[in-house]
């Protein structure tokens, strides 16, 4: 791998377009769009004229999540990051698709080393020549690609460095979207999605993506939650290295979530067990505690966010997305919780309900009878036996057939504990993250101050 210490490149000047290139430029992205998304019902169609037998429901579901991926892949930065994000929210899709989406990548070819070298040359100034970057990526997406550095001083940093053309991508992409969402919102069966609040918000989340201070904030702050922690922690940043587009941190070493079989790899068998278990408490812990304690949660957990090392640590990465737990939402949703968690059906429906942002149930006592009926078939399962997992996936189920919204809120939170669980039995099949979490609950039924005024009342049965 080679590195360089200079780029002595003249800095980047602003595109010029005048509005008639922007005007043909949105046009044939329209069409680029139009086409992807359009043809998904013919793809659709040709796999089942092609299948000897009928498809199951699951199947279906299935190749309607691979086909939905593969096209949003096709789009770009974009569609991917709303892939994703759509991706996590069970109450609007069915199990399937959701499995078919969870797959979605935002990996793209690294940008010339030239280019990068002008954005840090302009982030810099005469600093750049007393650092060494390497010229070969660790990482490459759509918005950021990220390079091993060296300080003067020796230390291996990682700088995060924004794609100079991410921005006016992302720009040009929103207009589109914004103005799709408008449109299928006319449809009666789309208006519960919300589209078009629900684009304004993914439109902001990306801005705040766009804008690398924003994540240095998000870095310092669940730093300091986590700073009686000595072994959670995320990677300090050399704040004087940070701009807009460029955020600079310790290179953070371990192994990536996604294998955690790697763990605890040089130790012998008793040893690797121990780790591996401390390291699933451990992550459940943290992600309980940004839930409940700090209502300050990373929105985009996924096993690539997460280091583990051999020494029980746990690192978080890329802050670039949160979501904020609002003081006068804490307790609905620990109320909420707690219902499931008791498995209480009634106040779970009048919880769901009530709070939803968008609620249009035909037969309240029909809703309430099956969110009852549900729980009860945990009834005969021991506390430990209960999965997170399995509890929230089967009642978003039960909500989107009768058409009740979760906050987004909520669906980030949701993610955070499905990650925490499904991490956590990766690592020890025996952590129980039910049990891990009524500490962190019962603080947070005495702690959280009084919750807002519902938004609907139950109707009259």
């Amino acid at each position: 791998m080679t590195s360089t210490r200079r780029g002595g490149s003249p800095a980047c000047r602003e595109p010029w377009y005048t509005p008639a290139v922007v005007s043909l430029a949105l046009f044939l992205r329209s069409l680029q769009i139009a086409w992807a998304l359009g043809t998904i019902p013919l793809r659709y169609l040709a796999r089942q004229l092609t299948t000897e037998s009928p498809p199951s429901i699951e199947t279906r579901e299935r190749w309607w999540g691979e086909l939905l991926a593969s096209a949003l892949e096709s789009l770009g930065a974009t569609f991917v990051k709303f892939g994703q994000i759509l991706g996590s929210r069970p109450d609007l899709l069915p199990p399937g698709i959701l499995a078919a989406m969870a797959r979605l990548q935002d990996d793209v070819q690294p940008l010339p080393y030239a280019v990068i070298d002008r954005v840090l040359c302009d982030a810099w100034g005469e600093v750049r020549d007393d650092l060494e970057v390497m010229r070969e990526p660790m990482a490459a997406a759509s918005v950021a690609q990220v390079h091993e550095g060296r300080l003067p001083s020796g230390e291996k940093i990682a700088i995060k460095v924004q794609r100079p053309e991410a921005r006016a991508q992302i720009e040009r992409d929103l207009v589109l979207m914004r103005l799709g969402a408008r449109l299928l919102d006319l449809v009666p069966s789309l208006h519960l999605l919300s589209l078009p609040g629900a684009m304004e918000r993914f439109g902001a989340a990306l801005h705040d993506q766009l804008d690398f201070r924003k994540e240095a904030a998000n870095n310092r702050r669940l730093a300091q939650n986590f700073r009686r922690e000595k072994k959670v922690r995320v990677p300090a940043l050399h704040d004087a290295l940070c701009t807009g587009e460029v955020l600079t941190m310790e290179l953070a070493r371990g192994v990536k979530a996604t294998a955690p079989e790697a763990v605890g790899a040089s130790l012998d068998d008793e040893a690797r067990r121990l780790a591996r278990a401390e390291l699933a408490a451990r992550g459940g812990r943290a992600i309980l505690k940004m839930v409940f304690e700090d209502g300050f949660v990373h929105a985009d957990l996924h096993p690539g966010n997460i280091l583990l090392a051999d020494d029980g640590t746990m690192t978080f990465l890329d802050l670039g997305m949160v979501a904020e737990i609002a003081p006068d939402l804490m307790r609905p949703w620990v109320d909420t919780f707690s219902a499931l968690a008791e498995r209480n059906g009634a106040r779970a429906a009048e919880l769901f309900y009530t709070f939803a942002p968008y609620a249009e149930v035909e037969d309240y006592a029909a809703y309430e009878r099956d969110v009852s009926s549900y729980l009860e078939r945990l009834y005969g399962a021991k506390l430990a036996e209960v999965e997170i997992s399995v509890v929230v996936s089967g009642m978003m189920n039960v909500l989107r057939r009768h058409r009740v919204q979760v906050d987004p809120v909520f669906t980030v939170v949701n993610v955070a504990l499905l990650v925490a669980e499904g991490l956590g039995k990766q690592l020890d099949p025996h952590v129980d993250l039910v049990l891990l979490a009524v500490p962190y609950l019962l603080a947070a039924q005495l702690s959280a101050p009084p919750g807002r005024a519902p938004n609907r009342e139950i109707p009259r049965i």
